[in-house]
């Protein structure tokens, strides 16, 4: 089969990129090695070009960036270049994320497939905020458009129909797989006692606000205690530094026990990662997140979320641990019972270890994903 995916997110070596990236950056090299052709379309603010990475075809694409007629240029820029893509090789599947559809010039022989990854009503949910109006024009549009929808998890399906309409079309659940070459079981030998690693944007439904005022609680009761922060600073609209205001939560005395690295590469997370007494995630809302699974895969603790996807990805008591993420006081509780027991500790990392093995596990994943393009292309056979 021939895929076709948009995105603006396809991952280049040596630099950041988000969770669609990371997805996209195991997903579609896997795909052709299991012998299919893949083509993606990712916007560029640089000339065009075609570049072959592990067999994916990327197709970087000039797009505008003049306010107002910007989206005009630039949905017209992907249409056309679908059209040179199918005519060459014909496409039998398209999927992008919630907006990908929205202006897209549909083509019958081809099936449209949503990834949920976590649009703009679903996270206006998550973050009590208003909808914005373009966007969600967009993502209605783009919904209409869809012949099909795969979820990144349960939380994500269940919450995103509450605002769009999926039904009567298929939907199916399937999990981000991740690098298990990249991220695998490391000795505990390489743990740095009492060293919390954080990794994730700084911004407020991270959950990292109350993951440094739980801190203090920690420290009291382990004074050696580290909490390392791994991500990049997010500014609101008027330029304000969210790091600059977390900052102000940190006792002068603690000063020295929390250490802000910036973002990092993601093929630098495993050597991270291995470091960590405790991976700490309290996501206030995420689809699902590879932070948590990444860590859980090289036989780390893991302190996760109870919201969400959470519970999908670890299970409380046997494979990790769940806190609130709005108590700072409940997050400490939890980092503390991790540092009491180090037995404990290693019990649940060696168990979550072997469930993201399978839950995670890209051979897995990747035929769990042809199965479903596949009844979609034969349903399109058959009518």
């Amino acid at each position: 089969m021939h895929f076709c995916f948009l995105t603006n997110e396809y991952p280049v070596p040596g630099f950041p990129h988000g969770g669609i990236g990371s997805f996209l950056g195991v997903f579609c090299p896997s795909l052709v090695a299991a012998g299919h052709q893949v083509s993606v379309i990712n916007g560029t603010s640089e000339d065009f070009s075609i570049i072959d990475r592990e067999g994916v075809n990327i197709y970087y694409v000039p797009f505008s960036k003049k306010r107002g007629i910007a989206w005009i240029h630039n949905n017209h820029a992907i249409n056309k270049q679908v059209e040179r893509i199918h005519a060459e090789n014909p496409i039998d599947i398209i999927e992008g994320s919630e907006l990908s559809l929205a202006f897209l010039a549909k083509i019958p022989t081809i099936k449209y497939v949503i990834r949920l990854h976590g649009g703009h009503h679903f996270f206006a949910e998550g973050e009590q905020r208003p909808l914005n109006k373009w966007k969600a024009f967009q993502e209605t549009r783009s919904f209409k458009k869809a012949d099909a929808f795969i979820g990144v998890s349960d939380y994500v399906v269940k919450h995103t129909k509450k605002f769009l309409k999926i039904s009567p079309r298929p939907v199916k659940v399937i999990m981000y797989p991740i690098a298990l070459q990249r991220f695998k079981p490391v000795p505990f030998e390489q743990i740095v006692p009492f060293r919390i690693v954080f990794a994730g944007t700084l911004i407020e439904k991270k959950g990292i606000r109350q993951l440094v005022l739980g801190m203090e609680q920690v420290l009291e009761k382990f004074p050696e205690s580290e909490l390392h922060i791994y991500g990049r600073d997010w500014k609101d609209s008027s330029g304000k530094s969210y790091k600059e205001n977390l900052l102000s939560y940190i006792p002068v005395k603690f000063k020295e026990r929390f250490v802000f690295h910036g973002p990092v590469d993601q093929v630098d997370l495993p050597m991270i990662y291995a470091k960590a007494h405790v991976c700490a995630f309290p996501s206030h809302i995420e689809t699902l997140g590879l932070v948590a699974p990444e860590a859980m895969a090289m036989q780390r603790a893991v302190l996760y979320t109870t919201t969400g996807p959470g519970p999908e990805v670890v299970e409380d008591g046997e494979s990790g641990w769940l806190c609130n993420p709005r108590d700072p006081q409940d997050i400490a509780q939890k980092l503390i019972e991790i540092f009491n027991d180090s037995e404990e500790m290693k019990r649940r990392a060696i168990n979550a270890c072997k469930k993201v093995n399978v839950q995670f596990n890209i051979k897995n994943i990747l035929e769990e994903n042809l199965k479903y393009y596949r009844s979609l292309k034969s349903a399109a056979d058959s009518n």
